[in-house]
């Protein structure tokens, strides 16, 4: 099966083998506190600086996840209140579970302004232009949820104090990790409220960090997986180009072989297409069917999500799929709407 679902999506091919090697010689059952797991920790943040170009004074941590993420923004980087613009549904759900956890009083104070760069649900991106815009207007941190993003597209990490994104997107890799990096301002910032009262608090999370440890027993298969992968990859800036290029091509793909198709790109606004996720509306029926026949052909295809659940189909653009995967699956969706149009004469 090709899957193209926009997460958990297609890992890298050779993280099996990966795998195998982490079980043979033992890395899954070294002691966390131990010199050996250590280092690869320690190997592991350095290549995310080198690979993704984080700049060398963020402090990259590693957790389970983008929600816990999202835990760790409201628990011990808001002060006041966090403000949370969105365009789709995680957006909104981030705003929902902060608010959960710091309800707001007055939102006049808030600290942190929450962003969501790739908004899964709808195939939408905040610009890098728009979020310097938010780094000129606003005086507080800025965080940023970049799971569909990060090791996808280039980041200017400087327009945010916070980012992080689960790897089971654009790093290839099974879901249970995730990443986060965290500016000198954030961490300071972190000090000054001093919120250090669960194991997830950012205050803990760095002390661990700082000396290549964990605050728990960590997800030790998925962090060698990572060091593996970012071993293996190359640099941000050729990932990207890649990427965008592949990008262009869906979006100019749907917009002239599929123009007279039942099939259409559900954002009109080239300015906030997600260079990562193509979002596709039609009819619920006209959906549901061709999920049906491209699973059918061996296929996967993304649901769609939230307010278009049902009307629409998605799309990953992420690093690990090929490039005959995607021949594969363009062959298919020509062939489906030309039989279709046949049908209907």
């Amino acid at each position: 099966m090709i899957t193209f679902y926009p997460g958990p999506s297609k890992v890298y091919p050779q993280v099996a083998d990966y795998a195998v090697e982490a079980v043979r010689q033992g890395i899954v059952s070294l002691n966390h506190r131990s010199t050996g797991f250590m280092d690869i920790v320690k190997e592991t943040i350095r290549l995310l600086h080198e690979k993704l170009a984080i700049p060398a004074d963020y402090h990259i941590a590693l957790v389970s996840s983008a929600t816990e993420c999202w835990e760790i923004v409201a628990q011990s980087l808001t002060g006041e209140a966090s403000l949370h613009p969105h365009s789709g549904a995680f957006g909104k759900k981030w705003a929902e579970y902060a608010y959960r956890i710091k309800p707001p009083t007055r939102l006049s104070d808030a600290d942190v302004l929450c962003i969501v760069q790739n908004e899964t649900s709808n195939g939408t991106q905040v610009p890098m232009e728009t979020l310097a815009q938010f780094r000129r207007d606003f005086t507080g941190l800025i965080a940023v949820d970049a799971v569909s993003s990060m090791a996808g597209i280039v980041l200017d990490w400087t327009l945010a104090d916070v980012w992080f994104a689960s790897v089971q997107k654009c790093f290839g890799l099974p879901a249970g990790l995730a990443v986060l990096t965290y500016s000198p301002n954030a961490l300071k910032r972190a000090e000054e409220i001093g919120e250090n009262n669960h194991y997830n608090s950012l205050l803990f999370i760095h002390e661990n960090f700082s000396k290549f440890q964990t605050p728990y027993t960590p997800n030790g298969l998925g962090i060698y997986l990572l060091m593996r992968i970012l071993q293996q990859i190359a640099p941000i800036a050729e990932v990207a180009s890649v990427t965008k290029q592949r990008a262009a091509a869906w979006y100019s793909f749907f917009e002239n072989e599929l123009a007279q198709s039942p099939f259409q790109l559900l954002n009109r606004d080239i300015l906030v297409r997600s260079d990562t996720v193509i979002a596709v509306q039609g009819s619920d029926t006209d959906i549901k069917a061709i999920k049906i026949a491209a699973q059918q052909a061996g296929i996967m295809l993304g649901n769609g999500y939230g307010d278009w659940k049902t009307s629409t189909f998605r799309i990953a653009n992420f690093p690990a799929i090929s490039t005959d995967e995607i021949e594969t699956l363009k062959q298919f969706l020509l062939n489906y709407c030309n039989a279709d149009r046949m049908s209907a004469l």
